[in-house]
């Protein structure tokens, strides 16, 4: 069955092109600094907006009637795997992702939604097979169900937190199964909502733990996968433990997990943590652990995580100038966890958006990489810290330096020469490169 009849396989039709049904950025092929825009950007669907999304919001009822919808159960999980790989075929997208909840439904007991899940992740791995399609990463979904509304990994209750690994076991199995690249962790219920009722100590080791049995029961079955960890500063738990990347790295740190994650960081939570996205990825790379992407945008007058589709090329190109600068995402990728706005509710609004997403990114990646070919901003910052390359500085760079020293340098040296940081120029100069592209 053809799910998606109102548009073709996406074309790549040049800036020049009237078409909506068409790259007007993204050449799949096209070599940017070094790589294909393929390479460097390793687009995803999202599973859950683009497949199981609705349009329900906390003020209204579902708007979108999908031409999958007229099944149930199974047959419904079944008619979205179809749909799944004809959407990453005519729009020549390569990996997925998932959470276990996204592709079967969940049965009255493990042992059902375990059999229902294995019915779905067989078709999956056929049409894998078939296409050639990816899996980027999985995961499990420990915060929809009301067993964890005191939380999964951090649950007050050991049933609770029996079940939440339970779960993960699962996802590392299916992970293995469909050759996943990567598998995530997100805290969707990992924090709390008053300090008042919370051993937060308590908690905070739980989930140490159970991050350290996932890693003891993958090398167990040979799942190679990168593990990755999203930060959420809040949303639904009014404080979660992985706040931001500095937050989750702290305490990966504190465990001695810090070589056994990489962080999968996404847009929209880092401006609820009051960040910028390239905020975010920049702490990661310094730290040696950006590992993949979750591009949306949110809403700047709202303040929860609207997941919009990626359309601000200010955004899009500060964060692939990051991702080059970082020397790129090695196994990860950008997985667009997005969804289309209530009011955009026809089937092809489905495509447009991706569109939009992947042209975006597009653009940005050959703006970034013309801003680093060009050394734009390189050259300001060369020159901003050139008196750490000489001289006293260099000594503190070295290590080689002293209060004492320091002292005696600034008594004899009291006049401090600061120059402007130019910051109206290079946002000046970052438009000029995204719109000469």
């Amino acid at each position: 069955m053809t799910y998606f009849t109102s548009f073709d396989k996406i074309q790549f039709e040049g800036k020049t092109s009237k078409n909506p049904f068409a790259f007007k950025q993204y050449n799949p092929s096209e070599v940017v600094s070094g790589k294909t825009m393929e390479e460097h950007l390793r687009f995803a669907v999202a599973y859950w907006h683009t497949f199981n999304a609705n349009g329900t919001d906390p003020f209204g009822s579902a708007t979108m009637i999908r031409s999958w919808d007229k099944y149930d159960g199974l047959d419904r999980s079944k008619a979205r795997v179809e749909a799944n790989f004809e959407f990453m075929d005519k729009l020549n997208i390569p990996y997925y992702c998932f959470h276990d909840a996204d592709i079967a439904p969940e049965g009255a007991t493990l042992q059902e939604t375990n059999k229902n899940i294995d019915v779905i992740v067989a078709m999956l791995k056929d049409y894998q097979k078939q296409t050639g399609k990816k899996l980027l990463w999985n995961t499990a979904n420990n915060f929809t169900n009301p067993r964890y509304v005191h939380g999964a990994g951090t649950a007050v209750n050991a049933n609770a937190y029996a079940f939440a690994a339970a779960q993960i076991k699962k996802g590392l199995e299916v992970g293995k199964e469909l050759g996943a690249e990567n598998y995530v962790f997100w805290g969707g219920r990992e924090g709390y909502e008053s300090l008042l009722n919370t051993n937060m100590a308590l908690e905070l080791d739980n989930l140490a733990r159970l991050y350290q049995m996932s890693i003891d029961y993958a090398n167990e079955i040979g799942f190679d996968a990168q593990f990755l960890i999203e930060p959420k500063p809040k949303e639904p738990t009014t404080h979660q433990y992985d706040f931001d990347a500095a937050t989750t790295i702290a305490f990966l740190q504190k465990y001695g997990l810090q070589d056994k994650f990489k962080l999968n960081l996404e847009a929209n939570h880092a401006t609820l943590a009051g960040h910028t996205f390239e905020h975010e990825i920049r702490v990661a790379a310094t730290n040696g652990m950006l590992g993949s992407l979750d591009a949306n945008q949110g809403n700047m007058l709202l303040g929860w995580d609207t997941d919009e589709f990626p359309t601000d090329l200010y955004t899009t190109t500060l964060t692939m100038y990051e991702v080059l600068k970082a020397g790129g995402i090695g196994r990860g990728g950008v997985n667009f966890d997005a969804k289309v706005r209530r009011t955009s509710f026809e089937m092809d609004d489905l495509a447009l958006g991706h569109i939009a997403g992947m042209d975006s990114f597009a653009w940005g990646l050959k703006a970034a990489a013309k801003l680093i070919e060009e050394k734009t901003f390189d050259s300001l910052i060369d020159d901003r810290y050139a008196t750490f390359t000489t001289g006293i500085g260099a000594d503190v760079v070295a290590g080689k330096s002293s209060l004492k020293a320091l002292e005696a340098h600034a008594l004899t040296n009291p006049v401090v020469d600061n120059k402007s940081g130019r910051i109206e120029r290079l946002r000046l100069q970052l438009s000029e490169a995204i719109y000469s592209v």
